[in-house]
């Protein structure tokens, strides 16, 4: 297939030849693996003072001295996810890497995992069963649910991710729109060089395959499959189907 095997972290979560099983076993795999953040994480209310989390510890801000080498606490350098006052959290079951941002009202819920240096924009909206590999960009009033970011996927500005993966260094323009369900609301199947592929899926969005990128207000059908480097132009349609790699849909 044309999307290599996911990072270290979540590589067991597949268990055959075709990438979109890992979205049938995200959410069990990351209620398995991410632990319960401390009981004093502030959790079904916006967040009242911005903090940063190191480890266990709620550090707020007010405490932080900031410099261009990072934050010291007490004279000392210290790592962890900066969570800005605002954000809405509606599970514990959450991991922040560090160099994660969380920025005023965005929406998450769990279980998530969110890689070293993500970023969760202001009025994000993630459902839950999220995985963000390190630099991924959820963007403002992006919505995502059940779906993964490799490494600097980028999904910044009013999209919508549901039962998708991105690449690696994939983008979605502005407005881009990865739809997960039919119409008729029945499992997807996919067709390609007279091979048919049934997926088990009724919610299955989109794959976009290593530095892919999308136009600005493109929409992907339920079932699209997207090979390495391919483009999706402005306001075009793509899929449903599966893509060779540096296709350009225009």
């Amino acid at each position: 297939m044309f999307f290599e095997k996911i990072e270290e972290k979540i590589t067991p979560i597949f268990k055959s030849d075709f990438p979109w099983d890992s979205l049938k076993l995200l959410k069990e795999f990351l209620n398995d693996t991410v632990e319960v953040l401390p009981s004093n994480f502030p959790v079904n209310s916006p967040v009242q003072e911005s903090f940063l989390l190191v480890e266990e510890e709620i550090i707020p801000l007010k405490e932080l001295e900031k410099t261009e080498e990072g934050f010291f606490y007490k004279g000392e350098l210290v790592e962890g996810a900066l969570i800005h006052a605002g954000a809405v959290f509606l599970s514990k079951k959450i991991k922040f890497e560090k160099g994660v941002i969380v920025e005023p009202f965005a929406y998450v819920n769990g279980p998530a995992y969110f890689s070293e240096k993500t970023q969760i924009r202001h009025g994000a909206y993630v459902r839950g069963s999220v995985y963000t590999g390190k630099g991924a960009v959820i963007g403002h009033t992006t919505e995502v649910k059940n779906s993964i970011f490799m490494a600097e996927a980028k999904a910044a500005h009013f999209a919508y991710v549901g039962d998708s993966i991105l690449g690696k260094n994939v983008n979605l323009g502005a407005g881009t729109k990865l739809a997960n369900l039919k119409f008729t609301k029945k499992e997807i199947i996919l067709k390609y060089q007279e091979e048919t592929y049934k997926t088990g899926l009724r919610k299955f969005g989109a794959i976009l395959g290593d530095e892919s990128q999308t136009g600005c207000n493109s929409v992907l059908q339920p079932g699209t499959v997207l090979g390495k480097r391919s483009f999706v132009f402005p306001a075009k349609t793509a899929g449903p189907g599966i893509f060779p790699p540096r296709t350009k849909i225009k």
